[in-house]
């Protein structure tokens, strides 16, 4: 019996000719650095080399990916560079050589995709030990059947993972990865770790009973809890984004929750995917111990959706509430907020509103409420803080300083290194799930000990999943904060460009477009409890970058001080004291 090498070279042995000499390219690829039954990178070059002299075929180059998954293109660096000089023509090659199909891809998609773009460059496959030539009809119908039954049988492994997930999540327990924060895992059980388990308590009374957003929540653990630094999170401080999901976790009231996240195909792509978050997955009864009760979590996830619609005003669609939320109480420190007092005539009829800032004295404060009822003129404090604005703006300095300032570049080295880490991380996880995947598919099923070892590969493999899993959303995480900061920097130069011109442009604005523009730049002001005999309400601005005033850089003004007053001096045609009275 002749194996694939010895009919491959017998049925061609009579086409060979000496017309005209034929150009290659040699690929190989390993996807584990422990290779058997003859793949090793240097069988796989013996094999080729051999062929490509029996050819009388001239080797123009050799291109190897090791470590590397078949399971697309992207992860293989040389195979894409082969790909490039094919389509540059570099060598004029008219084949490339492969040791077997597998080595030069398992995904059905690509082998096709690349290979005809192969053929485009008159550039055609041949697969050595399978006997396989691409320039022939028969060897392009076996290349797509063959790399379709290498693709299938990857996603046979997937899914039955994944099966064997479900199985486990259906029994309750838990599924493997880090245990969620306020729970510690021994043995692949989840037991609580009560010096975490305190603050999920802590962010479901809050959110329940103490009317604070998921922000406010964040803020008040910041101050009163030292946060657990975990594997999978690279976060010191706790976010309004980790209170959110604690909220939204059905682990907390002793549940274990399916397919809350599902990696989907990106639209328009053909091996790009990313990770989805469900509306709907099963839940089932866990074996761990909740941190919360079952009615807590029902009663935080009905406030969710309370709070989770956008409020729509009923009357006055074009007025705006300038400063809310920017306002802080002088007393309690909470944001204040716009609201208006209808008059109405003796008919009943509405005839005049009055507008005016307040504290949100009826809901509770870090577990205190606040006695401050004043309430303040909104037309008054928006003109102060307009006023110390166009204040800002007309120092003769401010000009070159806010120039000097647009542009420049934002330091986020100790980040990006971070992220490379992560991804780095992630990359040699999918590089060892992949390793196993092929050493999965070579199982030899005659082996007396087949079903013990795939069944240990498949636990292993299992576990990979879980820290890919992980890794992979402490890379979005981290990738997040530096998107977040690149379009912070982005945000404050067109601020600063918009400060230039501020004199021309802001009394053509809308309230809309007022509001936007100080909640961008503005990050809270404070006010005092009554009107100063000058007639002065803001006690101090904090701004949320820092901007020229005086002769330096700062981010806080107070007017606490007569220096500070004083330099708001006379505008235009105002008059100090008016001035004064404005500020």
């Amino acid at each position: 019996m002749y194996n694939g090498w010895d009919r491959f070279v017998y049925c061609n042995q009579v086409r060979r000719t000496t017309t005209k000499t034929k150009r290659c390219y040699l690929y190989t690829r390993v996807s584990t650095a422990i290779q058997v039954d003859g793949f090793s990178l240097e069988a796989q070059r013996e094999k080729l080399r051999k062929y490509a002299e029996f050819q009388e075929m001239v080797i123009a180059g050799e291109y190897c990916d090791e470590g590397k998954s078949g399971k697309n293109i992207q992860g293989r660096p040389e195979f894409q560079r082969m790909l490039q000089d094919i389509e540059d023509g570099r060598d004029n090659v008219d084949f490339v050589l492969v040791f077997k199909l597998s080595r030069f891809g398992r995904n059905a998609a690509d082998v096709l995709s690349s290979l005809q773009k192969m053929q485009d460059y008159g550039v055609n496959l041949i697969c050595v030990e399978d006997g396989i030539d691409s320039s022939k009809d028969a060897g392009k119908l076996m290349i797509s059947v063959l790399s379709a039954v290498a693709e299938i049988e990857r996603e046979n492994i997937r899914t039955q993972t994944m099966a064997g997930r479900e199985q486990k999540a259906r029994e309750g327990k838990w599924n493997g990865g880090f245990a969620p924060y306020g729970y510690k895992l021994e043995n692949g059980e989840l037991l609580i770790a009560e010096d975490e388990a305190e603050v999920i308590r802590v962010i479901y009374d809050k959110f329940i009973h103490g009317c604070m957003g998921s922000s406010k929540i964040a803020e008040y653990l910041n101050a009163h809890y030292q946060k657990k630094k975990r594997q999978n999170n690279t976060l010191d401080l706790f976010s309004s984004n980790f209170v959110r999901k604690a909220l939204e976790n059905p682990v907390y009231m002793g549940k274990i929750a399916y397919g809350r996240r599902a990696t989907e195909k990106i639209p328009g792509t053909r091996n790009e995917f990313h990770i989805v978050h469900q509306d709907e997955y099963p839940v089932y009864e866990g074996q761990h111990e909740a941190i919360v009760s079952e009615e807590d979590w029902e009663l935080a996830r009905q406030r969710r959706e309370e709070t989770g619609k956008p409020w729509e005003k009923v009357y006055n669609l074009e007025r705006e509430n300038l400063l809310s939320g920017l306002l802080r109480c002088p007393v309690c420190g909470a944001g204040m907020y716009g609201n208006v007092n209808r008059k109405k005539n003796k008919k009943g009829e509405f005839y005049k509103d009055y507008y005016y800032y307040t504290c949100k004295h009826r809901l509770s404060v870090d577990g205190h409420r606040c006695d401050f009822k004043r309430q303040f003129s909104q037309e008054k404090l928006n003109s102060a803080v307009e006023e110390i604005i166009y204040c800002l703006v007309n120092n003769p300095k401010f000009e070159a300083a806010i120039r000097e300032k647009i542009g420049q570049r934002i330091d986020t080295h100790e980040l990006e290194e971070e992220l490379a880490e992560l991804q780095q991380q992630l990359r040699q996880k999918n590089g060892a799930k992949d390793k196993l995947g092929d050493l999965m598919d070579r199982l030899d099923v005659t082996d007396p000990h087949y079903e013990r070892k795939y069944a240990d590969m498949e636990s292993r493999l299992d576990r990979l999943y879980d820290e890919i899993s992980a890794t992979e959303e402490a890379v979005a995480v981290l990738q997040t904060r530096l998107d977040n900061l690149l379009q912070e920097k982005f945000n404050v130069d067109q601020v600063y460009q918009f400060l230039l011109y501020f004199d021309q442009l802001y009394a053509h604005f809308t309230d809309s477009e007022k509001k936007k523009f100080l909640n961008s730049f503005i990050d809270r002001i404070e006010i005092y409890p009554e009107e100063q005999p000058d007639g002065r309400l803001v006690r101090s601005i904090r701004f949320k970058f820092p901007v020229w005033f005086g002769e330096g850089y700062t981010s806080d003004l107070s007017w606490d001080n007569e220096t500070t007053v004083s330099t708001c001096a006379q505008r235009g045609n105002m008059s100090t004291a008016s001035a004064r009275a404005r500020v």
